[in-house]
Formats: structure tokens, C-alpha cells, sequence
């Protein structure tokens, strides 16, 4: 099967499917805010009485379940509320529907602990949330609106947002969250449902080999060095670890420490945050189709050698980012069984049994002599085609264009 063929098969599956892959499409975004110091009161005010609630809810649930094996819906305890207004007035100081949030996300936190259990796992049970663990809190519905670089929110009142990009489609739900270094940011939920879906791009495909050598690998052999944003901090954050050890607990000296602490984890999310967000933008603006493994990254942490390298990493990240962007942008991300991707020769389609220390795939049935990482990308981009229904894609190498040759 030729680029072209190819390339049309798969415009007509996308065409096919474009109504279910626009009508679920959500995006997020994240805008710092500014609130002055009696806004910031209001709203360490807010997290801590949703925090009272959070618990008070869990307890609640928690007792029903062990004394009368009665599970609670949210809406039985949303029912609670007005009786625990009159004897807590504090909590009319929050707006109805951030309370109710709250029971919603005790509710989610249940079904995923029975979700677990069902499943065989041995989970921990939902933990009640102590002073300082309790970070955020949402508008479900209303209650807040944006407009003229000010962000309004009901009990709160007008706040400065920082508006770096416009907000496109329709906002569902706010988030306001504080970071662990006490920065506050408005994060928003939009349906994508509205806008014109944009058309697709032909042509180029791409498969994604994600690694620890090298962040990524596509398809066309090109490589993405990993950066190691964390083995970049590890000697910073290992000395400020030692001196906020080194504090007194309780003195405002290790209050200090563990915000310095605080400050050099964010600093490496946020790059962590920048590189995906800038590798995600170059994957959908150049690709129609881009495959990646489906990866356990949970299960692949429980390897202790690789463990710190893998987190460092962030692969579910770029798949996030990737995937959430691609619709917008006229691709579509495919996930695949990432069995045997690296083991199969992208040519004649035997296993070659390989360490991990080997770079190089060396196949003694057809003497393909590729780099492993470039191999398994192609395997990648083959099983993406054909979870899309494009079964007569041969495995080969592709050319440096990232298309399957003819």
C-alpha cells in the first residue's frame, strides 16, 4: 500500500468518526491569578471549610458503609448541607455549588476505591484530608465569569487573572487551585463541541517510541533528547532537603525550608510542563495520525533501578497533552499494545530477542541493522494503521518523512 492509499484510508476513517471524536472533546486551561491579600484570606478561608466538608462527608459515608452496609449517594449527602449551614454558619460563607463539588469528590474517590478492590488490588482507603492538604476548590456550573482581565467569583469577589491566551468554546466548570508554593491559579474545563472541527491533515504519520536514552523517537528516525529536569535539581533540591531536615519542627525556620523545598519541586513540574507542552504542539501540528504505546507506567515504576528515571520522564504527560490538543488541530492520537514493539523486526516482522543495554536491532533472518528505539517506533506507527482499520501496512522502515513507502 502506497502514502497515498494510505493517507486516504485513513482520512475516511476520521471523516467516518469525527462526530464521536468531537462530541467528547474537553480542554483545560491554566491562568495564574493574582488575588489581593483579603481575596487570598477569602479563599484559604474557602479551602479550609471545603476541607471540613470533605471529611465531615467521608465520615459520614464511612460510618453508614461499617455500622449498616449502607453505601450514601452524593445526592443523600448534598441533602446534609442545609442542616450543616445552622449548625456550622461558617460554611454560608462558600458558594452553594463549591460545597457541593466537594461530596462529588468524595463520591469519585469511593467508586475508585471499589473500582480497585473489585479489580483484585489492594488500594488504601480514601484518607481524610489534614490542615494544608486541601488545595483547591471548583465552580461546577456558575458562580464565577471572566471578563475585561478580571476573574469574579461568588463569595469572593473580582480578582486579577492573567489571560495569555484567549479561552476558546465553552467553559463548563472552574477550578481555582493553589499551588504548594502559594501561587493561585484558575483553571478552566471547555467543551470543544461548538467550534468548527478543523480538516484533517494529510499524509504525514508518525509513531512515537518514547525511552530513557532519548525522551522520544519517531518514526522517521528523528530523535528528542531527554532532558533529565530532575537529575538537572538533584544536588539543589538533596541541599535544601538537608537543611530543612536540619530545622526544628514547628519554628518558622522550617516553615522557610519547606517552602524553598516547595519551590524547587514546581520549578521542575513547570519545565517538565513546558517541554511536553512544546513537544505535543510540534506532534499535532505536523502529523495527521500519531501513535504511542499504551504504556503501565504505574506497573513500570515498581522497577526501583528505573523508577526515579521514568518519573523524571513524564511519558503520560506528552500522551495527555498530545491527545487533548490533537482534535483541535486535525490529527488524532491512537494508543497500541506496546507487546514486542521493541522485539519485533519492522521489516520482516520476526522477534529478535534483545537486552535492554542493546541499542541496536541486528536481525538475523533478513539483516535489517537499525537503532532499537527507531525500529520500535516504526512497529508502533504499523500497529496505529492498523487499529484503524489499515491491516495491509507491511513492517518496513519508513522513509525520513515519517509516511510508509511504497
Amino acid at each position: 500500500m502506497n502514502a497515498a492509499s494510505t493517507a486516504v484510508k485513513l482520512k475516511n476513517y476520521i471523516s467516518y468518526n469525527s462526530l464521536t471524536i468531537s462530541m467528547s472533546m474537553l480542554k483545560a486551561y491554566k491562568f495564574r491569578i493574582y488575588p489581593t491579600k483579603s481575596q487570598r484570606t477569602k479563599m484559604e478561608r474557602t479551602l479550609d471549610l471545603c476541607r471540613w466538608t470533605y471529611n465531615e462527608t467521608l465520615e459520614i459515608r464511612k460510618t453508614a458503609w461499617e455500622d449498616e452496609g449502607k453505601s450514601l449517594s452524593k445526592y443523600e449527602t448534598n441533602n446534609l448541607l442545609p442542616e450543616w449551614k445552622e449548625n456550622k454558619p461558617e460554611l454560608k460563607e462558600v458558594f452553594s455549588q463549591v460545597l457541593q463539588n466537594v461530596h462529588e469528590r468524595v463520591d469519585l474517590a469511593l467508586k475508585a476505591f471499589f473500582r480497585r478492590v473489585k479489580a483484585g488490588e489492594k488500594p488504601g482507603y480514601p484518607r481524610f484530608k489534614g490542615i494544608g492538604r486541601y488545595d483547591s476548590f471548583t465552580y461546577p456550573q456558575k458562580g464565577f465569569k471572566v471578563d475585561s482581565g478580571k476573574l469574579y467569583l461568588s463569595k469572593i469577589g473580582e480578582i486579577k487573572i492573567k489571560l495569555h491566551r484567549p479561552i476558546e468554546g465553552k467553559i463548563k466548570r472552574l477550578t481555582v487551585r493553589r499551588s504548594a508554593t502559594g501561587k493561585w491559579y484558575a483553571c478552566f474545563s471547555v467543551d470543544l463541541e461548538d467550534l468548527p472541527k478543523p480538516p484533517w491533515k494529510d499524509g504525514s504519520l508518525v509513531g512515537v517510541d518514547v525511552g530513557l536514552e532519548s525522551f522520544a523517537t519517531l518514526s522517521n528516525g528523528v530523535k528528542i533528547a531527554n532532558p533529565r529536569f530532575f537529575r538537572e535539581e538533584e544536588h539543589e533540591l538533596a541541599r535544601v532537603q538537608r537543611k530543612l531536615s536540619k530545622a526544628p519542627k514547628g519554628t518558622p525556620e522550617r516553615k522557610k525550608a519547606l517552602k524553598v523545598v516547595e519551590r524547587v519541586h514546581e520549578r521542575i513540574a513547570n519545565k517538565r510542563y513546558e517541554f511536553a507542552h512544546r513537544i505535543s504542539n510540534q506532534l499535532v501540528n505536523r502529523y495527521g495520525l500519531i501513535a504511542f504505546e499504551d504504556l503501565n507506567i504505574k506497573g513500570m515504576m515498581h522497577n526501583h533501578n528505573l523508577a526515579k528515571s521514568i518519573g523524571d520522564v513524564a511519558w503520560n504527560m506528552l500522551v495527555t497533552l498530545t491527545s487533548y490538543k490533537a482534535a483541535s488541530a486535525g490529527s488524532m492520537v491512537v494508543l497500541v499494545d506496546p507487546r514486542n514493539t521493541s522485539k519485533m523486526c519492522s521489516r520482516c516482522g520476526i522477534l529478535v530477542q534483545k537486552d535492554l543495554s542493546e541499542r541496536v536491532h541486528n536481525c538475523t533472518q533478513c539483516g535489517l541493522s537499525m537503532d532499537r528505539d527507531w525500529n520500535a517506533a516504526i512497529n508502533i506507527l504499523r500497529l496505529g494503521l492498523q487499529s484503524v482499520g489499515i491491516q495491509s501496512v507491511q513492517a518496513r522502515p519508513l522513509s525520513r518523512a515519517g509516511v510508509v513507502t511504497g
